[in-house]
């Protein structure tokens, strides 16, 4: 049974890699059905990308501005205007779709009796990137075996597929609190979980993506660190990993001050050994400070 798949595409200031993904997407051995795109540009500058791209596309395209900037809001109103489609398929404005992309994807629902498929996205570093940083593999995700159940904590956007009904069943489907922050994908895929959807891996369904030049910097490492870091305590305190207690809510204390000292002492200790380990367990120090941080209320918005 050939699957009817909507494509939806939150877009932010990235016309240039939009147009080659929209390129990707006409490409596909499995069309689409529909693409949404929608712009969190207030003055709409990804308009003509689109126009550009409907008119060789064999498929609708749908374009739409969300001007408030949130992400959540944005992703939000792809999956409002992506009516057409049984299952939803995301994929980021950045990346890149190999040819069978759509059909890997399909084909993994089916063959693993899936209500949401996950796969891999893989950077790219450019070569012009500082040695350590290539050395670091900073930017990789861990991947599993085709088939394998996805962990509540690797929950994650930007290439995934999801039966319809239960997405557009979850209210918003994503929260907008999360809208200037990370983690607004995972939240929605642990409440899908939680109410009975089952989440697995297709290593198979490859799409790439390009590091930018705005995100070769330890700044930038060390921040995403304590973002992640945040998003992972604020998901431990509301019960998305399991019921809240005060055992498990000191353990997370205890085990974060812990691996926050430890992760410090090594950061100083391996940095002779080259600045891609000291900065390996620098962002591991970075990712405890940060699920410390939101007991004194800290929030880092990656989006504002």
């Amino acid at each position: 049974m050939t699957l009817k798949i909507s494509v939806c595409i939150a877009t932010y200031r990235r016309n240039e890699r939009l147009a080659l993904v929209l390129a990707d997407l006409a490409q596909q051995t499995l069309p689409p059905v529909e693409v949404v795109v929608v712009d969190n540009h207030a003055d709409g500058i990804a308009r003509e990308v689109v126009a550009l791209a409907r008119a060789q596309a064999p498929y609708p395209i749908h374009y739409d501005i969300q001007p408030e900037r949130n992400i959540s809001l944005t992703r939000n109103r792809t999956v409002a205007l992506a009516t057409a489609g049984d299952w939803l398929a995301f994929i980021d404005d950045d990346e890149r779709a190999p040819l069978d992309w759509l059909a890997q994807l399909a084909n993994a629902t089916q063959q693993l009796g899936a209500d949401a498929v996950l796969a891999p996205v893989i950077p790219l570093v450019p070569e012009t990137a500082p040695a350590w940083i290539r050395r670091g593999h900073f930017y990789d995700f861990p991947r599993l075996p085709t088939g394998a159940v996805v962990p509540l904590n690797r929950m994650r956007f930007g290439n995934v597929i999801i039966r319809g009904t239960p997405l557009r069943a979850e209210p918003g489907p994503f929260d907008a609190s999360f809208g200037l922050a990370a983690g607004e994908d995972g939240d929605l895929l642990v409440r899908l979980v939680r109410n009975g959807a089952r989440v697995v891996w297709c290593d198979e369904a490859i799409v790439t993506e390009p590091v930018e030049a705005s995100r070769l910097s330890l700044r930038w490492l060390v921040m995403r660190a304590l973002g992640g870091g945040q998003e992972f305590a604020r998901k431990s305190m509301t019960g998305q990993y399991g019921p809240v207690t005060l055992t498990r809510r000191l353990r997370l204390l205890g085990q974060s001050i812990a691996q926050l000292i430890i992760a410090s002492v090594l950061t100083v200790l391996t940095l002779p050994l080259g600045r891609h380990h000291a900065a390996h367990w620098l962002t591991r120090a970075s990712a405890n400070y940060g699920k410390l941080s939101i007991l004194w209320g800290s929030r880092y918005r990656e989006y504002a």
